[in-house]
């Protein structure tokens, strides 16, 4: 038996559309959430959102797809935003980290930021600000390469990008294929 539950310890990055303490008639908007009970049923709402996710990438893992059909459509270039996007090659050792950076499982929850990815690919400081904005605009261009091949989505009204079920099948079946040997069981 499978019991499948989420507990939020640090809320800080998750936001709660409410009005500021100690104006309860004041202007309505999205606020970070707080660690009382007065938030209650947006922490309710996002643990359910994340249980739902995390069971979605459990019930990837019994697709009857083959992984032809699946990596296909991503081995091709794709037009995003009239704009010509190379095709995805997932078994390349670059494009490879990537599919592995953005399954992890602590984007699960609330998705990743190009902060969070560029942590992953340059764990060093950058040194200058130069360096830092080459950073950006390299994991910008990743991004773009994901958007367009329909793997991640943009959150509205965030700078966050999460799993589209498809592109969570997709990357489970190219990361278990990667990792699986060929061995014969007699």
């Amino acid at each position: 038996m499978l019991r499948a539950e989420t507990t939020l310890q640090q809320g800080d990055d998750i936001r709660v559309y409410r009005p500021k303490e100690g104006a309860p008639e004041g202007k309505l908007s999205w606020r970070p959430m707080r660690r009382g009970i007065a938030d209650l049923h947006r922490r309710a709402e996002v643990s359910r959102q994340a249980t739902e996710r995390y069971l979605d990438a459990l019930a990837s893992l019994e697709e009857d797809a083959t992984l032809h059909e699946l990596v296909q459509r991503l081995s091709q270039p794709r037009r995003w935003r009239k704009q010509r996007v190379r095709a995805l090659h997932p078994f390349a050792p670059e494009d490879r980290a990537l599919l592995e950076a953005i399954s992890r499982a602590e984007f699960t929850l609330n998705g990743f930021r190009n902060r969070d990815l560029r942590t992953v690919f340059f764990p060093r400081d950058a040194g200058n600000q130069r360096e830092a904005r080459r950073r950006s605009a390299w994991v910008s261009r990743r991004l773009r390469l994901l958007r367009a091949h329909g793997l991640i989505h943009k959150l509205p009204g965030t700078h966050r990008y999460q799993l589209t079920v498809g592109g969570r099948k997709a990357i489970t079946a190219i990361l278990t294929a990667l990792n699986s040997t060929v061995r014969l069981v007699v």
